[in-house]
């Protein structure tokens, strides 16, 4: 990945709205971070590691909040890079932008079916249909909301994040509230009777692996924030906010899942939340629980789609899709790269009914780790841009990221040992190695297309 760093020729494109508001960025920022990896999936982290899982949302987190860190210092750099995997073209050149932005693109066009058939699942007893036509029927649906405009999109994930959060917080008051009258010895054995690492610092740092993919999706911020007012100083703001976030909607909801629930009796592929809920006397936590779920799924689609159309109407826009990509309505739609990602959900739901084995599997395996690589990109060119960078225009940016370079080191190198941990286990190898066989089409992709982004 050779060549000068450029900035992506969007000025001359046409445009995106700037309809986005600062409540919707702010709730798209937690909506990104809070899905069913956290609702669901953190069931399996705590089964498998114990209350020390603590750790490891701290440490995943740390990662996160650092890549926030470094997209926040570059957007206010580079008002002019305008979409999250062009910042990798900025610094690295046009190759590394290449591989960033479809990598990133693929990522969430298997999040879309994905989403939509665990949305039809959850709905399947409720309105005994097929699932796959209760899935298109969602695909239909979000389809409608992004074709709409970005502010449609907004306000869905405004009101879906404000139900995640809300039903966070109502647990947390719940759970404080139990574990104020009855419940401390029953925390405090729970928490300590088997030790804060029954399994071991190895089972700690496997989980962060886990851990790490439930907590990806801070970064659509930074797409969102490209049709916002401001959008340097939106994702400056959130950059720093996200940690706060992260700390308060997994670590304190974690910690209060394992202090009411014995870590031992957690379900994996069950809801902790439910289960805490049922624990402490609440028997209508189970369809609460399926209900915000819902949401959550709902909420991922949602942005699966609004993400997937910009980061095609950026590649378009920097020659690396085709040209008439690049086009929107009178609302400032990219409505052709919509249309785009709803195709491929129907044919990922398509191929999920008729090929539910290897096919199916090996796409989702596929997009497992090339989130990694992407964060990869990101770590490289804020290093690279950096250098580029006066002292003088450094001191003066309103963001910055601390402890440069050793801080920006520690997160791609963190990020590495995650890639080295999938390759060790065997729940997981697969998944690494389907995602480096979309990273070499990515590659491969890139050179044949030279010598210029533009065709």
């Amino acid at each position: 990945m050779t060549g000068q760093p450029e900035t992506a020729p969007m000025a001359t494109q046409p445009a995106l709205s700037r309809s986005l508001a600062a409540r919707h960025v702010a709730m798209i920022s937690i909506g990104g971070i809070i899905g069913a990896g956290l609702f669901v999936g953190s069931s399996a982290a705590i089964a498998a590691t114990g209350p020390a899982v603590l750790a490891s949302y701290l440490l995943a987190g740390a990662v996160i909040y650092l890549v926030m860190r470094m997209l926040g210092e570059m957007a206010v750099a580079r008002p002019d890079v305008h979409s999250f995997t062009e910042f990798a073209r900025a610094g690295l050149g046009r190759s590394a932008g290449f591989i960033a932005g479809w990598l990133y693109w693929y990522f969430w066009i298997v999040v879309v079916p994905f989403e939509a058939i665990a949305g039809a699942n959850i709905l399947h007893p409720w309105l005994a249909l097929d699932e796959w036509i209760i899935g298109l029927v969602l695909m239909a649906a979000m389809t409608a909301v992004n074709l709409l405009s970005a502010r449609a999109y907004g306000e869905f994930e405004f009101w879906f994040a404000s139900i995640k959060v809300a039903a966070i917080a109502g647990f947390v008051l719940l759970a404080l509230a139990w574990l104020l009258g009855t419940g401390r010895p029953v925390a405090a054995h729970n928490l300590l009777g088997d030790g804060l690492a029954p399994n071991g610092v190895a089972a700690v740092l496997a989980a962060v692996v886990t851990v790490f993919f439930s907590l990806t999706g801070a970064e659509i911020t930074t797409v969102a924030a490209a049709e916002s007012v401001e959008p340097g100083r939106a994702i400056a703001r959130l950059s720093t906010a996200v940690v706060v976030r992260i700390l308060f909607f997994y670590v304190a909801s974690i910690l209060l899942i394992v202090c009411v629930v014995p870590w031992r009796e957690v379900m994996p592929g069950y809801s902790p939340f439910a289960q805490a809920l049922e624990r402490m006397g609440h028997p209508w936590a189970g369809s609460a629980m399926s209900l915000v779920i819902l949401t959550a799924v709902l909420s991922c689609l949602n942005s699966a789609f609004y993400v997937t159309s910009r980061v095609l109407f950026s590649l378009a826009a920097a020659g690396d899709a085709p040209n008439w990509l690049v086009k929107v309505n009178v609302r400032g739609v990219p409505t052709r790269s919509v249309w785009i990602g709803c195709l491929a959900g129907v044919a990922g739901i398509l191929v999920a009914k008729g090929m539910p084995g290897r096919v199916f599997t090996f796409l989702l395996n596929s997009a497992g780790a090339v989130i990694v690589f992407v964060y990869l990109l990101i770590g490289a060119a804020q290093l690279r841009l950096r250098a580029q960078r006066s002292a003088a225009a450094q001191a003066a940016l309103p963001a910055q990221m601390p402890w440069h370079p050793w801080l920006t080191l520690v997160a791609m190198l963190a990020m590495c040992i995650v890639l080295v941990a999938m390759g060790m286990m065997p729940s997981s190898r697969p998944e690494l190695l389907a995602s480096l066989v979309a990273l070499g089409v990515a590659a491969l992709a890139a050179w044949l297309s030279r010598p210029g982004p533009r065709r």
